[in-house]
């Protein structure tokens, strides 16, 4: 039935229908500023495609899986995947500056996929984003590096901790299962 509801809104609307569920707006209705950037990063252009959230840090000793991150992206950005960063300070482990986060980033590791300025991902301060999903999962992150698996219709179907690389098949195969 769903199916059909979404092909009926596809034919009659030209766009795919968002499911009943989560607060789809907690997720996509948000602009931030892009990491040391005037640009903005506006998330309803994600709405409809399948995500990879991480909360990231510049000084973690998880730090080096932003080289798998941005392989994850090259390998799955032409079937619709996109992953997007968040840097946090939560855990003590962000750069002083943004300048520093961002050359963490994009010249030492290479990323390429989008990354926000700094939120908070955890607790009252939380980012919306972020309190959304700890309100599907009830897993807030506990550390930098936790990944979200977020399929078309807003829903958070994997929660990876930061044990778990980018290269890992548990985590390719929940991307896959999303795509």
């Amino acid at each position: 039935m769903k199916a059909l509801f979404a092909t009926l809104c596809t034919a009659l609307l030209g766009a795919p229908a968002m499911a009943a569920g989560p607060d789809t707006a907690a997720l996509f209705e948000h602009q931030l500023p892009r990491l040391h950037s005037d640009d903005t990063l506006d998330m309803r252009q994600f709405a409809g495609q399948p995500l990879l959230v991480v909360n990231t840090a510049s000084h973690c000793g998880f730090t080096g899986q932003f080289e798998g991150l941005e392989a994850l992206h090259q390998q799955y950005k032409e079937q619709g995947l996109r992953v997007v960063g968040f840097p946090s300070d939560d855990f003590k482990q962000e750069a002083k500056s943004e300048a520093e986060a961002a050359e963490m980033c994009f010249v030492n590791y290479g990323v390429t996929f989008d990354m926000a300025a700094p939120v908070s991902v955890k607790g009252d301060s939380a980012h919306p984003i972020f309190k959304e999903i700890t309100r599907q999962t009830g897993k807030q992150p506990r550390w930098n590096f936790y990944k979200y698996v977020i399929d078309r219709d807003g829903r958070v179907t994997e929660v990876f901790s930061s044990i778990t690389g980018p290269e890992s098949k548990r985590l390719k195969a929940a991307i896959e299962g999303v795509l």
